[in-house]
């Protein structure tokens, strides 16, 4: 049985950073053929790196590839909300903490070759659930199925959960807001 979700995009159309995600996706691309699981973190909250992985992963779809969206942002989740999903889900906190099976939290999506596991609800130690062997499982199986895997995780100004998951990921993206930077 396939679980499907239907996700609305809320973003108007912008030439400049539609081909930003273009640019990002080539990159990616030419890394290596090695590199398939990708994090995505940021060093502070709200400077869009969930924003960037979402049209990354829809770029990669309509490029052919199979693309998993991995929400490990188990402190404070925006995917369901931010995408309008308004069905009940189970996610990978649910799956870490051993109350569902792997097959259970994975979802097709209404993009082309765009699937993905929701975060789940809030759980109390996130980054202890992301260093449990069950999460480096669940990556290895979905390794197999998919291109690439982009996995949205916390700020890592903050939190340690960016950290955890990079000890089993091929390469990552650190997200800047422009506005942050001083030249």
């Amino acid at each position: 049985m396939e679980l499907k979700v239907t996700m609305k995009d809320p973003k108007k159309s912008d030439y400049f950073y539609e081909e930003s995600i273009k640019t990002l996706r080539t990159n990616i691309q030419f890394s290596s053929k090695q590199v398939k699981v990708v994090l995505f973190t940021s060093c502070y909250p709200n400077e869009g790196k969930s924003d960037i992985v979402f049209s990354l992963s829809l770029e990669m779809g309509k490029a052919g590839k199979k693309v998993l969206l991995l929400d490990a942002d188990i402190r404070k989740s925006t995917f369901m909300k931010r995408y309008s999903v308004n069905q009940s889900v189970q996610g990978l906190s649910q799956y870490l903490s051993g109350q569902t099976e792997s097959q259970w939290i994975t979802y097709q999506t209404n993009y082309q070759n765009v699937d993905i596991i929701f975060a789940g609800p809030l759980a109390p130690n996130p980054s202890e659930l992301l260093g449990d062997p069950a999460f480096e499982n669940l990556l290895e199986e979905k390794r197999q199925e998919y291109d690439y895997i982009f996995i949205d995780t916390p700020p890592m100004g903050a939190m340690i959960d960016a950290a955890v998951v990079a000890e089993k990921s091929d390469g990552a993206v650190l997200v800047i807001e422009l506005s942050l930077i001083h030249i």
